[in-house]
C-alpha cells in the first residue's frame, strides 16, 4: 500500500498533492468533480425581450415596458398596470384627432385641491401633459357642474385622484359622484390612490375599486406622473 508522503501537516501545495503516491488519485478525483460544478446554477438577473418590451423580475413582481412606451423609454410596468391601462390607451388612441383635446381630466376631492391634487397638476404639466384643473378652469362666479361637463367632454383621459378626503366623500350626493358616473361611463378612468389603499376603496365604492390604477405605495407621485404622460401621449 503506497503511504503518503505528508502524513503530519499535509501537502502544501497541489501540485505535491497530485504528485503523493497516496493522495494523487483521491485528490484528482476531487478536483474534477469539482470542476465539473457548473457556475450557471446562480442566476443573476439579466434583461430580455418580450412582445411588450424589455423586462426584469424584482421579488417575482415582473415589470415590463408597454405596447405604447417610446423606444428609448425607461418606464416599466407591473401586469396589472398593463392590464388597467391598455383599455385607456386604445381609446386615446381612438380620440387622438379629435381637436381640442385635454390630455387628461384630474378629478379630485376639494380638500385636495392645494396639496396632492395640485402636485399630480404640476408634474403633469411639467411633461407637457394638458390637465383640466378645477383651480384654474372654473371661473368665479361658473357653474361648476356645468364647467366639470366641459371639462369632461373636452379630455382624452380621466383620472381620479383617491385621498382619505376623497374616500370622506365619494358616498356623498356630489360633484364627485358625477363626475365618477360620467367617466366609469366611457372606458377612461385610471385611479391613483395616495395615502390609501384598494382595499379601502372597495369599502367605499365597490365599483370604483374593482378598477386597479397606480398607487404611490408602489411608486413616487413623480413615476406616476411619467407614466400617465407616456398613456397620453400620441
Amino acid at each position: 500500500m503506497s503511504r503518503c508522503t505528508a502524513p503530519k501537516y499535509g501537502h502544501r501545495t497541489a501540485s505535491a498533492a497530485a504528485a503523493c503516491p497516496a493522495c494523487g488519485s483521491r485528490y484528482s478525483r476531487s478536483y474534477n468533480s469539482y470542476s465539473s460544478y457548473s457556475p450557471s446554477y446562480y442566476s443573476s438577473p439579466s434583461s430580455s425581450s418580450s412582445g411588450s418590451g424589455s423586462s426584469y423580475s424584482n421579488s417575482g413582481q415582473t415589470k415590463t415596458k408597454a405596447r405604447w412606451s417610446s423606444a428609448g423609454s425607461t418606464i416599466l410596468y407591473t401586469p396589472a398596470e398593463i392590464r388597467t391601462l391598455t383599455p385607456v390607451r386604445e381609446n386615446v388612441e381612438k380620440r387622438s384627432n379629435l381637436p381640442d383635446l385635454r390630455d387628461v381630466f384630474l378629478c379630485h376631492a376639494w380638500d385636495d385641491r392645494k396639496d396632492a391634487a395640485k402636485e399630480l397638476h404640476d408634474l403633469l404639466e411639467s411633461k407637457g401633459v394638458t390637465v383640466w384643473f378645477s383651480e384654474k378652469d372654473v371661473l368665479l362666479g361658473s357653474s361648476l357642474l356645468r364647467e366639470i361637463d366641459k371639462g369632461l367632454a373636452k379630455s382624452r383621459v380621466g383620472i381620479v385622484l383617491v385621498t382619505p378626503s376623497f374616500l370622506k366623500r365619494v358616498n356623498d350626493e356630489g360633484i364627485a359622484d358625477k363626475e365618477l358616473s360620467a367617466l366609469l361611463a366611457r372606458d377612461l378612468l385610471v385611479p391613483i390612490v395616495h395615502n390609501t389603499t384598494f382595499e379601502d376603496l372597495r369599502e367605499v365604492s365597490p365599483l370604483l375599486g374593482s378598477r386597479s390604477g397606480l398607487s404611490t405605495i408602489e411608486d413616487s407621485m413623480g413615476d406616476i406622473a411619467a407614466k400617465l404622460a407616456e398613456l397620453v401621449t400620441p
